[in-house]
Formats: structure tokens, C-alpha cells, sequence
């Protein structure tokens, strides 16, 4: 259950940072350069002393015009210098602090897709959480059913042995008495003996059905625990069997529900696929400073000096090698394979559907039979032994009455289980909660335990056997 929880929340997540993709982004950055050696820093225009521009403001007015007519040529090369002395090559301190933010304006549709594709998983992820939690519903249910059967099972096989162990105390009295010989006592003893390995196999069988019931629901194996909710014969509302629309067995199914976000998934991916052939468009925006100190930490006395740029870039895909094509028949064939997985899904919960309806149906009708056959049999064995007092039935006859009487009884509770336990898998198989059986709360952990161990083992009959 943990383990689906977590795969909701990782599907939220997923969906998060897929719309992040279609926010704007914005990034900001503040870095330090240090130049220790630069092309820049060497080298460069070596202009000869003929050529130099270098007028002397203390000469005469007319050597002065003299001077500029000659050198005006040369005093271009002077203003190259100051052109360029306040750029940033080969400075040895450079800040440099910048805000860069980014949309994408047209992708062809990859990112509607990609959202829908995210919030399609998500409900795939919740459906999943729902379906894992009716299959562990009904793992418990089943698991809960089969110890109180392994309960009841021990409790009718505690009562045989105990019927056995009174029939064994009144033949040894009789023999006391000179009314029986020797070999009846004996055989009285044998067939109480014979009972005693059924009634250690029924406990062990009950004790690790609970156990099994304990794993599921996650209680310490060395904790008791007390099953409340009786193992008896189900009402005439619980027995009624009815079929449902096929069309609202598949609505309900979370299963259906979850493999239908599939294909919807794999749609979105063909679209995906398909919006690789169109153009793709962006804005990108960036804002910066930048400053060059004459010594490190010297900030102060100069202006930061700006950079602003905007671009629009459209990229158009032209050709790729072929690649494009191959994703979109990928993501086509995928796409198919999800609609088949998707029919046989459907055929697959209508065929559990039909199993889990024909199982309560004969469970049902075991039920009938079981319980005229308990009473049947309860009743063979008080006319047996009404006979064997008076002479008229052997022992033999008294422990087979004793013998049928246990496998009715525990044929009855198998067929109360096995009722249950198609109940729990026709409400999985339809896809709605499974609701409360009538009765007692269930299992109560907390509640002041009596272990399994602790029935007494002079139970006279068995609560769950119904009487007419």
C-alpha cells in the first residue's frame, strides 16, 4: 500500500516539472574573472616615430598649421587607440552579473501534449493506488475467511475427540461392570486415538492461516489476535446473485479505468511524435552588468557598464537522418499495442466476473446441502449411540457416525468460507469497495486477545453448525 502511495506521489511530481516546461524560466548569474595572461595584453601595431601624431601646443600658430597639415593622415591611428581603450579584452578584473530569463512560444504542440501526458499518468497512478487496494482487500478477506475455517475445523475436530474420549470413559465403565468385554474398551481407544493427529493437523492448519492472515496486515507473528466475525451461513440478501450491465462492470473496474489512461497516454505520445516535423519557437531575454576594477575588490568609482539583449529564435526541422519518421511509427505501434492490451483487459475482468459470480452460485448452493447434511449427520450419530446402548449398533457403527459427523461439519464450514471468499472476489471482480459482513467487527488486535490454542478442548458442539 506504501509502495502505490508513493507512486501517486512520484506521478504528482512528474506533472509538477512537466508544466514547469512551459513556464517562463529565469536564471540569474554573478561570477569573477582573473586574467593572469592574455593575447590581448601584448603585441598589437608597432607605429613608427614618422607616422606618430604628437603636435606641440607650445610652438607658434603658423608652425602649429604646418604640423597638422602635414601629420593629419596619422592622426586616425592615434584615435584607434581611444576607440578601444574601454573594451574588455584582456582586463585583469572582470564582474560580470546577469539575469537571463526564457519562453517557449510555439512547439508544435510537444508541450500540450506533454501536459496532458503527465496528468494521465497521474490518474493512471490513483487508479493503480485503488486497484492495489481492492487486491489487498481481498487477499485479506480470503486470508481472514481460511484461518476462522482452520478455526472452526480445529473446533469440530476438538469436539469429535472429545465425543470420542466420553464414549471411551463410558465402555471402560461398562467394563468395570461386566457388561462389555475387553475389545470394546480397545476399540473405543483406537478411535480416539485415530482422532488426536486430526486434531493436531486442523490446529497447525489454523495457526498458520493465521499467521498468513497476521503478514497481510502487518501485525508481529507473535502477537495473538481474536477473529470476531463468526463463520456463519450467509443471509438471503448475501445469497441473491445478481448480474450486472456488462457496460457498468468495465466503468467500475479501476484496472479498465487505469489501462484506458494508458492508451490515452500513448495517443499523446504520437502527437508528441508527430509536432517533431513542425517549427519550434522561443524568446530568450538577457540583462547583465559588467565591471572591470583596476584591482579586485576595488568597486567603487566606476560605472557598471550594461549588456540587454532580446532573441527570437525559430527552428525549423529539416531533415534528421530519418529519425523522426521511425519515432512516430514507434509511437504508433505503441499506441496499438496499448488498445490490445486494453481489449483483452476487458475480456480478462468480464471472464473474473463470470468465474467469481458461478463460485458464489455453488457455494451457495453447498451451503443448502451442507447444512441438511450436518443436521443429518448430528442426528445419525444420537440414534447410533441410542442403539448402541440398547444393544442394537456396533462400535464400529458409533465411530463411523462420529467420523461423518466431523466431515460434514467441517465440509459445512468450508462451504461458508468458500461463500465468503467468492463474495470478497465477485465485489473485486465489479470493482466497488468490499463492505462490512454481517456480524462481529473482524479482526481486533488490540481488543484482549484469546489465541487460537486457547479453545477449550471439551467443546460439546461446534457454534457454527446450524440446527433445524
Amino acid at each position: 500500500m506504501r509502495l502505490a502511495r508513493s507512486q501517486v506521489q512520484l506521478a504528482a511530481a512528474q506533472v509538477r516539472a512537466v508544466r514547469a516546461s512551459a513556464l517562463p524560466q529565469l536564471d540569474g548569474n554573478l561570477g569573477y574573472t582573473r586574467t593572469f595572461e592574455s593575447p590581448f595584453g601584448s603585441g598589437g601595431i608597432d607605429i613608427p616615430d614618422s607616422l606618430r601624431f604628437e603636435p606641440d601646443s607650445t610652438a607658434s600658430l603658423e608652425e602649429r598649421v604646418s604640423y597638422l597639415e602635414r601629420r593629419v593622415p596619422s592622426a586616425a591611428l592615434g584615435g584607434i587607440g581611444t576607440l578601444f581603450g574601454n573594451l574588455p579584452f584582456g582586463r585583469e578584473n572582470a564582474y560580470v552579473a546577469s539575469l537571463t530569463g526564457s519562453q517557449a512560444l510555439y512547439s508544435g504542440g510537444r508541450l500540450s501534449a506533454a501536459g496532458r501526458i503527465a496528468k494521465e499518468f497521474e490518474e493512471a497512478a490513483r487508479l493503480g493506488l485503488l486497484e492495489q487496494t481492492a487486491e489487498i482487500e481481498l487477499q485479506v478477506r480470503s486470508a481472514y475467511f481460511r484461518a476462522r475455517l482452520g478455526q472452526e475445523v480445529e473446533r469440530s475436530a476438538l469436539a469429535a475427540a472429545d465425543q470420542a474420549e466420553q464414549f471411551l470413559n463410558q465402555e471402560r465403565l461398562r467394563f468395570r461392570a461386566g457388561t462389555v468385554s475387553e475389545l470394546e474398551v480397545l476399540r473405543a481407544d483406537v478411535s480416539l486415538e485415530n482422532l488426536r493427529p486430526q486434531v493436531i493437523a486442523a490446529r497447525n492448519a489454523a495457526e498458520l492461516a493465521t499467521l498468513d492472515l497476521k503478514r497481510l496486515v502487518d501485525i508481529p507473528l507473535e502477537r495473538p489476535v481474536r477473529l470476531t466475525t463468526p463463520l456463519a451461513p450467509p443471509t438471503p440478501e448475501q445469497l441473491a446473485v445478481g448480474s450486472p450491465d456488462p457496460r457498468l462492470l468495465l466503468a467500475q473496474r479501476a484496472a479498465v479505468a487505469a489501462a484506458e489512461r494508458q492508451v490515452a497516454i500513448r495517443e499523446g505520445q504520437v502527437r508528441i511524435a508527430r509536432s517533431a516535423f513542425l517549427p519550434s519557437a522561443g524568446l530568450r531575454v538577457n540583462y547583465g552588468k559588467q565591471l572591470f576594477p583596476s584591482r579586485p575588490f576595488d568597486l567603487g568609482g566606476q560605472d557598471w557598464l550594461t549588456d540587454f539583449t532580446a532573441t527570437i529564435a525559430v527552428q525549423v526541422p529539416i531533415f534528421s537522418g530519418f529519425r523522426r519518421q521511425a519515432e512516430l511509427q514507434q509511437r504508433r505501434i505503441e499506441l496499438e499495442q496499448e488498445r490490445l492490451r486494453l481489449g483483452q483487459l476487458r475480456e480478462a475482468v468480464q471472464l473474473q466476473y463470470q468465474q467469481a459470480e458461478g463460485e458464489k452460485q455453488r457455494a451457495a448452493a453447498s451451503i443448502a446441502a451442507r447444512t441438511r447434511t450436518a443436521d443429518q449427520a448430528q442426528r445419525v450419530y444420537e440414534l447410533t449411540l441410542l442403539r448402541y446402548d440398547r444393544g442394537l449398533a456396533t462400535q464400529l457403527e458409533v465411530s463411523e457416525a462420529r467420523l461423518a459427523l466431523l466431515q460434514a461439519r467441517t465440509n459445512l464450514a468450508q462451504a461458508i468460507a468458500d461463500f465468503y471468499i467468492a463474495e470478497a472476489g465477485l465485489s473485486r471482480a465489479l470493482g466497488v469497495p468490499l463492505g462490512p459482513v454481517s456480524g462481529a467487527p473482524g479482526l481486533t488486535p488490540a481488543d484482549p486477545v484469546v489465541p487460537a490454542r486457547s479453545v477449550p478442548s471439551s467443546t460439546p458442539r461446534p457454534a457454527t453448525v446450524p440446527q433445524r
